[in-house]
C-alpha cells in the first residue's frame, strides 16, 4: 500500500469508532468539567500525550487544568476532577493516582476499551473507547495499526470533540480562547 492509501484506511477505522462511543457518557464527562474547580489528567505514553492535548486546550479555555507529574500541577482537592486515558486500564502508575485521587475526595473519569479493568473498576464515571489495547489480543477489534494507535487516535478526537462541547456550552469561540495561547514564541 501507498502511504495516502494508509492514511484513508486510518481515517476509515477512526469513522467506524464514533457510533461506537456512548453519548450520555461523553456528555456526562464534559458537566463534569463543567462543574469541577480543577481537572487534572494522566496517562501513559502516547496517551498521556492526548491528554496533554486536553489540557493545553482546556488553559486555552480557561479552566484551572494540570497533567499529573509536571512540576507546575497544583495539589488535587475534594470535588476535583481526575480524568485518565488508558487502553488498558492496568497500568500501574495509573491505578495509584487513580487510588490517591480517591482517596483526596475526587472525582474519577476514566477513558479505556476496557470499562471493566482496574481503572474502570474505581472510576465514578467509565468511558469506552472503542480500539484495542497494545497487546492487541485475538479477540479485539482488528486494526491495520501498531499497538495502541487505534485507541490514542481516538482519544486525541473524543477529548477535541470534549472540547467543542464545552465550547458551545459556555458561548467560547476560538477568538475568546486565542487570547489564552502562548505568545512568547
Amino acid at each position: 500500500m501507498q502511504t495516502t492509501e494508509y492514511l484513508t484506511t486510518v481515517i476509515q477505522e477512526l469513522q467506524g469508532m464514533i457510533p461506537q462511543i456512548a453519548e450520555n457518557d461523553a456528555e456526562q464527562l464534559v458537566h463534569s468539567i463543567s462543574d469541577t474547580s480543577k481537572v487534572f489528567v494522566a496517562g501513559a505514553g502516547r496517551s498521556g500525550l492526548m491528554g496533554k492535548a486536553l489540557v493545553m486546550r482546556m488553559m486555552h479555555m480557561g479552566i484551572d487544568a494540570y497533567i499529573i507529574g509536571e512540576t507546575v500541577t497544583a495539589n488535587l482537592e475534594k470535588d476535583d476532577l481526575l480524568i485518565i486515558g488508558s487502553g488498558s486500564g492496568e497500568t500501574e502508575t495509573l491505578v495509584a493516582i487513580a487510588n490517591k485521587a480517591r482517596r483526596l475526595g475526587g472525582k474519577v473519569a476514566v477513558i479505556t476499551t476496557k470499562p471493566d479493568s482496574t481503572l474502570g473498576q474505581l472510576a465514578d464515571l467509565t468511558i469506552q473507547l472503542p480500539g484495542v489495547a497494545k497487546d492487541q489480543t485475538a479477540d479485539a477489534q482488528q486494526t491495520i495499526q501498531p499497538m495502541g494507535s487505534l485507541f490514542e487516535q481516538t482519544l486525541l478526537l473524543f477529548f477535541d470533540a470534549v472540547i467543542l462541547r464545552y465550547m458551545e456550552l459556555n458561548h467560547l469561540d476560538s477568538a475568546k480562547m486565542y487570547g489564552k495561547h502562548a505568545n512568547l514564541e
